[in-house]
């Protein structure tokens, strides 16, 4: 690895002080998607390459491909995070509801600044929530919460035939139903009345987690 010390552009060192930022703000770094947001890039790829290029030259490190696992070498301000070992589920689908078994495949290790006691992790299929930045392939971390505001992000159980179907939609409670509400303007809302099936709400999503 080369020299901590070596320069960086104008543009490296401005990645460098919103990751700095991030951490001492939430304490936990930005994702690719934040970075480049940040930057006014059209895409992920221009944030990779300044995240390379500042891995490159030593001033971070990546401890795996997950979204945040990076840290600032030699730097002091950056809270350290023990992790802990969280639970994944079987697939919930952000789309038409897919058939949820509630069984442990794995656990993966996060930052606990990640994941609040309690916390599952549910892996997401389908495109009906693209538009919230929740992609296909994507790890959801869910935090238990039975009474989600509306317009949150949850994982909802709906009762059907057969067993409990498994969703990721905002949620919203009108006077009369429940409307689990897609992300994406080509997908109707999934809109639940009290005399039809039950609908048991997970939990809140607090973390989305992407493979890069």
């Amino acid at each position: 690895m080369k020299a901590v010390k070596e320069a960086l552009t104008p543009r490296q060192e401005g990645v460098l002080a919103f990751i700095k930022e991030s951490f001492e703000q939430n304490g936990f770094p930005p994702t690719i998607r934040e970075i480049a947001r940040h930057l006014r890039l059209r895409g992920p790829k221009g944030a990779q390459k300044h995240l390379a290029a500042l891995e490159d030259k030593g001033y971070i490190r990546r401890r795996s491909r997950l979204s945040r696992a990076m840290e600032v070498v030699g730097w002091s301000g950056e809270t350290a995070s023990p992790t802990v070992a969280v639970p994944l589920l079987g697939r919930v689908r952000a789309g038409a509801p897919l058939l949820a078994t509630e069984e442990v495949e794995q656990h993966l290790r996060l930052d606990r600044s990640l994941a609040p006691s309690g916390s599952f992790i549910v892996r997401v299929t389908g495109d009906s929530m693209v538009d919230a930045g929740i992609h296909s392939g994507d790890y959801a971390v869910v935090r238990p919460h039975p009474q989600p505001r509306n317009g949150e992000i949850v994982v909802a159980l709906l009762s059907a035939s057969g067993g409990d179907e498994a969703t990721v939609k905002r949620f919203y409670k009108d006077r009369d139903a429940i409307r689990l509400e897609p992300a994406n303007a080509q997908m109707k809302p999934i809109v639940v009345r009290p005399n039809q099936e039950e609908v048991r709400i997970l939990g809140k999503v607090v973390a989305i987690i992407r493979k890069l």
